[in-house]
C-alpha cells in the first residue's frame, strides 16, 4: 500500500511538469505559425500534397483534350504569336474534328489582321477566350476590353477584387470569356484560383467555370455565393442556380483549391500542328472539350506543381475543369480546426501516458512518438485528402514534434539524473574506479577479477566493540561515522582509495606501480590517521573500559581485485596473500603495542633509518614467518593536542 501511494504521489508531482512542457510546446507552435506563417504554410502545402505526388490517379481523362502549341507547332507552323487567321483555322479544324467546346488559354490584347475571321470562328465553334485580372495594387494596367461578365451576379464577400487587367481586343471581347489568373504562392507554386473575380463592380468567372457555364446552353446564368455555417462544409460556396447539385467550395479569400490528384499523364495532349495538318486522331477530339494553350518551353507558360517543376499552364486549366466536372474540389471544412485540436489533445495525452510509464518503456517509446505522432497527423490529413478534404497537418505535426522532443529531453535528463544519483550511491559503496567500470558492463554471474600490485593499508579501531556495548547505539554510530569520513578524506588526499569498510575497520589501497611513492603515501596516511584519532576519541573512556586505539598495518604485494558472487548479488573484494598478511599484521599491532606496523615487502620501499625491526613472526593462519617493522621513534614527532594527549606524525 505504501509503495502504491508513493508511485501515485510521484506521478502527481510530475504531471504539472509535463503539462508545463505541453504548454511550452503549444506556445512555440503558435509563435512559429504566426512569426513564420509563410514557411508554415509552405510546409503544410508541400507535405499535404505529397500523397498526390506519391500516388497519383492514373485513370485517363477522356472528356478533356489539351491542344498544345508545342515545339513541333512552332517549328511547322510559325513562331509565336500566330496570325489570327491561323488561330481561326485552328478553331475551324477543331470543329471539324467534332470538338464540342473550345477553351483558349491565350489572351489577344492587340488588334491584328484576321480578328474578324477569328471572332467568327469562335462564334460558330463555341469558343471561350481568356483574360487576366491583376491583383497587384502597384500595377496600373488596363489593356484590352473586358468581357464575359455575369450580369445576374453581384460583387460580394469573399469574391476577390482586381484593380488591373489584361483583356482581349474589342473585336474579340464580345465572346464568352473567362479569367486565367491563379494565386501564385511565395514558392512559385500554384495551388488556388478564384472562380469569380470582381473588376469595377462586375463579376467575371474563371476560364474553367465559364466553360462549364457555356455547356449549359443558356445566355443568362445566375451564379451566387452561399454562406454555410455547417461543420461539414466550407464556409462559402459558389453555386450555379441552373446546374443542380454543383457547388464550388471556396475559402475566406474566395479561392478554390486546385487538385493534383490526377497524374499529368492522364491528360491527353495533341499537337496543334497535327490539328492544322489534319493528322490528329479524330476519335480523341470528337465530342471533347478542348483546351488550347502553350506548352513549348520557350513561351514561358510553365509553373511548378507537385508533379513537376515545369508543368504547362494549360494543364492547370485542364485540372480545374476536371475538378468542376467531377465535383471534386478539395476544401477545408469548418470542423477541421476542432479535429486538429482533438488530435493535438490526443497526442498530448499519449505523451503523458508514455512519460509516466516505467523508465525502460518511456526511454524507447518517447523517441518513437517523436517520429510516429507527426507522421500520424500527416497520415490523417492524407486519408481525408483522398476524400477531397484538406485538413492541414503541419501545425499538429509541429506541436507533436516539439512536445515529444521536450518529453524526450526531459526524460533523458530525468534518466541522466537518476543514473548520476545511482552512480553517486554506487561509488559511495564501492571504489569510484570500480563504479565507473560497472557503468559500462552488463551484470554477470562470472568471476571478474584481475591481478594488481598494490600497497594495502588496514586500520582497525581497537576496543570499539566494548565501547559500543556500553554506549547508546546512536553515539557509537556517530563516532564510527566520523572516523570513516575523516579516514576517507585523509587516504584520498594522499592518493589512496577505500576498498571496503568492515565493522570498525577499513581497507585502503594505493597502486604499486610507483612502489616507493605509494608506500610513503600509505605511511603518511597511517600517521595522520593516528593523529586524527586523538581528536575524535573521548578524552575519558567510560568507566571500566579501555581507551580506544587505532592499529594500522601496511604491506605491498600482488592482489586479485574484482567481484564475485551471483548475478543478483555481487561483492567487490580483494583476494590474495597480501590481503591476508596485512590483516594479520594489523592484529599484531596490539600484541606488539605498536600503533603502526609495516610488512617486509613494503619495508623494502623505505630506508632502513626510518624503520625499526620488530622481529620475525609466524602470523596466524600462515606457514611462512614474516619480519615486521615499525617507524623509528626518532622519526616520529611527539605533538600535544588540546587535551595534552601525545599524537604521532611521520616526518
Amino acid at each position: 500500500m505504501t509503495s502504491s501511494n508513493t508511485a501515485l504521489s510521484k506521478n502527481y508531482v510530475r504531471l504539472p511538469f509535463l503539462l508545463g512542457l505541453l504548454t511550452i510546446a503549444l506556445l512555440i507552435t503558435v509563435f512559429f505559425s504566426f512569426t513564420f506563417s509563410n514557411l508554415s504554410y509552405e510546409y503544410d502545402e508541400k507535405g499535404g500534397s505529397l500523397l498526390w505526388s506519391l500516388l497519383p490517379e492514373q485513370e485517363r481523362e477522356e472528356r478533356i483534350v489539351i491542344v498544345a502549341i508545342d515545339e513541333q507547332s512552332l517549328s511547322e507552323v510559325s513562331a509565336w504569336p500566330w496570325p489570327r487567321n491561323t488561330m481561326a483555322e485552328l478553331s475551324n479544324r477543331l470543329a471539324e474534328y467534332g470538338a464540342s467546346l473550345q477553351l483558349f488559354d491565350v489572351v489577344f490584347p492587340e488588334s491584328k489582321i484576321g480578328d474578324a475571321n477569328f471572332s467568327k470562328a469562335l462564334n460558330e465553334n463555341n469558343g471561350v477566350l481568356a483574360q487576366v485580372p491583376i491583383f497587384d495594387k502597384q500595377t496600373v494596367l488596363k489593356s484590352g476590353q473586358l468581357g464575359g461578365a455575369l450580369t445576374s451576379s453581384n460583387c460580394e464577400f469573399p469574391i476577390p477584387k482586381a484593380v488591373s487587367y489584361l483583356a482581349n481586343t474589342a473585336l474579340l471581347s464580345g465572346h464568352e470569356i473567362g479569367h486565367i489568373t491563379p494565386i501564385v504562392d511565395a514558392d512559385g507554386m500554384i495551388r488556388k484560383q478564384p472562380p469569380l473575380v470582381c473588376i469595377d463592380g462586375r463579376v467575371y468567372p474563371s476560364l474553367a467555370l465559364q466553360g462549364l457555364l457555356s455547356s449549359l446552353g443558356k445566355k443568362s446564368v445566375s451564379v451566387s455565393i452561399r454562406h454555410d455555417n455547417s461543420l461539414f462544409s466550407s464556409a462559402h460556396k459558389v453555386e450555379i442556380d441552373s446546374y443542380f447539385g454543383l457547388s464550388i467550395p471556396i475559402d475566406q479569400q474566395g479561392n478554390m483549391r486546385l487538385s493534383y490528384r490526377q497524374s499529368p499523364d492522364s491528360f491527353q495532349v495533341v499537337s496543334a500542328a497535327n490539328v492544322l495538318n489534319g493528322t490528329a486522331p479524330s476519335q480523341l477530339l470528337e465530342n471533347a472539350w478542348v483546351l488550347v494553350g502553350a506548352t513549348a518551353f520557350g513561351l514561358g507558360d510553365v509553373v511548378p506543381t507537385p508533379h513537376s517543376g515545369m508543368s504547362p499552364g494549360v494543364e492547370l486549366q485542364a485540372r480545374l475543369l476536371s475538378n468542376l466536372l467531377d465535383g471534386r474540389t478539395p476544401y477545408t471544412p469548418s470542423y477541421a480546426l476542432y479535429l486538429k485540436l482533438f488530435c493535438g489533445t490526443l497526442a498530448a495525452a499519449i505523451l503523458i501516458l508514455l512519460a509516466q510509464a516505467p523508465s525502460r518503456v518511456s526511454s524507447y517509446s518517447l523517441p518513437c512518438a517523436a517520429l510516429l505522432l507527426p507522421l500520424g497527423s500527416w497520415l490523417l490529413h492524407s486519408y481525408f485528402l483522398s476524400y477531397d478534404i484538406w485538413l492541414g497537418w503541419f501545425d499538429v505535426a509541429l506541436f507533436c514534434l516539439i512536445a515529444s522532443t521536450l518529453f524526450v529531453l526531459a526524460d533523458h535528463q530525468l534518466v541522466r539524473h537518476q543514473h548520476l544519483r545511482v552512480f553517486s550511491h554506487l561509488s559511495s559503496y564501492l571504489p569510484k574506479s570500480v563504479a565507473q567500470t560497472l557503468l559500462h558492463k552488463s551484470p554477470t554471474g562470472a568471476i571478474e577479477a584481475s591481478r594488481h600490485d598494490l600497497v594495502l593499508l588496514c586500520a582497525d579501531l581497537r576496543n570499539f566493540s566494548a565501547y559500543e556495548e556500553s554506549r547508546p547505539p546512536e553515539e557509537a554510530a556517530a563516532l564510527l561515522h566520523f572516523f570513516f569520513v575523516e579516514s576517507t578524506r585523509i587516504i584520498e588526499s594522499l592518493g589512496g582509495q577505500i576498498e571496503e569498510y568492515k565493522g570498525d575497520s577499513l581497507l585502503a589501497s594505493w597502486s604499486g606501480s610507483e612502489s616507493q611513492g605509494a608506500t610513503r603515501s600509505a605511511l603518511n596516511a597511517a600517521a595522520e590517521l593516528q593523529e586524527m584519532l586523538t581528536k575524535i576519541i573521548p578524552t575519558r573512556p567510560p568507566k571500566g573500559l579501555e581507551p580506544l586505539a587505532l592499529g594500522v598495518a601496511i604491506e605491498r604485494g600482488p592482489t586479485l581485485v574484482g567481484s564475485i558472487g551471483p548475478v543478483n548479488r555481487r561483492h567487490h573484494t580483494l583476494l590474495g596473500d597480501t590481503v591476508t598478511i596485512v590483516l594479520r599484521i594489523q592484529e599484531m599491532t596490539q600484541d606488539l603495542a605498536q600503533p603502526i606496523l609495516i610488512g617486509e615487502c613494503a619495508a623494502r620501499d623505505l630506508t632502513g633509518r626510518e624503520l625499526e625491526s620488530q622481529g620475525s613472526f609466524l602470523l596466524d593462519g600462515l606457514t611462512t614467518p614474516h619480519v615486521l617493522f615499525a617507524p623509528q621513534s626518532h622519526h616520529v614527532d611527539p605533538l600535544m593536542d588540546k587535551e595534552g594527549s601525545r599524537v604521532l606524525r611521520i616526518v
